[in-house]
């Protein structure tokens, strides 16, 4: 069994609500068992947590994505009130923050569920490919995001583009924090100091087409970025979810390692790092998850 750690299957500038249910059945057919629909601000988290309650074996994350910077620089409490709102599934309490509470898992699935409905922080991070917002409100907000993942014992999914000089001694400041560096685009140094850290490292439709280093194979989590970052051979369509099978092979055929052992072994780190129970049924859907 595969699992795609990071994609947006849920949002609907992409992917209309039969386009989901679609790419999930295709992700069935081509043994991806489990998905993981990533938030990239409050509104995107929101939808991320809705479609995952609306399916089976679909998880997702809070988090906000550096592009955003600017919009909670001054506003904090928004970030903390908004996070409290889907604490509660949109029912906030008042004075009672969520990270006093530690979630209090009040996000999970009912207890038949296999596994927990919220599973990371992310995508969070930095980038500076442009000159906008400052680096200065990334990173501020980059700190908020940790300390956040930090307070409710959750891993991290990380967003680091030209940016890694300030990243390493930033998590420095958070020794406990764990998680993925999600789409990784840096040098061996870098990779080196990921690991050194142990950090997971997330590796894409990138890989087939670029020299990107990989990380050894116990450290390696599979993603998809859907509907980013097609493969190589099928570059000229959306991505979703089931190409997680075709980044699979390519690993296979690149590190000379069986198929099977690729998806062991990914698999085996998403469930350790994600804390989620594989099971072997599809993506069947538990409730409308339109909006």
């Amino acid at each position: 069994m595969l699992v795609d750690t990071h994609c947006h299957l849920h949002d609907q500038e992409w992917f209309t609500p039969e386009q989901a249910k679609e790419a999930l059945f295709d992700a069935t057919n081509r043994e991806v068992k489990q998905v993981i629909c990533i938030g990239t601000d409050l509104d995107d988290s929101r939808v991320a947590r809705d479609f995952a309650s609306a399916h089976q074996n679909v998880c997702w994350t809070f988090g906000i994505h550096p592009e955003f910077a600017n919009k909670y620089e001054d506003d904090s409490w928004g970030l903390e009130a908004g996070l409290e709102a889907m604490c509660s599934n949109g029912e906030a309490q008042a004075n009672k923050p969520c990270n006093d509470r530690r979630l209090e898992r009040a996000t999970a699935k009912p207890a038949s569920s296999p596994q927990p409905l919220l599973v990371a922080i992310g995508e969070v991070g930095l980038d500076y490919h442009y000159d906008s917002p400052s680096r200065s409100s990334q990173i501020h907000l980059f700190e908020q995001m940790l300390q956040l993942a930090k307070d409710l014992d959750l891993p991290v999914s990380l967003h680091i583009r030209e940016a890694f000089a300030d990243l390493w001694p930033i998590l420095d400041n958070f020794p406990k924090i764990r998680g993925v560096v999600h789409s990784f685009t840096g040098s061996k140094r870098n990779l080196a100091e990921a690991l050194r850290r142990e950090f997971y490292i997330g590796v894409n439709g990138l890989a087939t087409y670029t020299t990107t280093p990989l990380p050894p194979l116990e450290k390696m989590l599979l993603e998809t970025d859907a509907p980013f970052l097609t493969p190589y051979h099928n570059r000229d369509t959306m991505n979703v979810p089931g190409n997680v099978q075709e980044i699979a092979a390519f690993l296979s055929g690149k590190l000379g390692v069986a198929e099977t052992i690729i998806a062991e072994q990914t698999t085996h780190n998403a469930t350790q790092l994600f804390g989620i129970k594989l099971t072997g049924g599809g993506f069947f859907t538990t409730s409308d998850p339109t909006r």
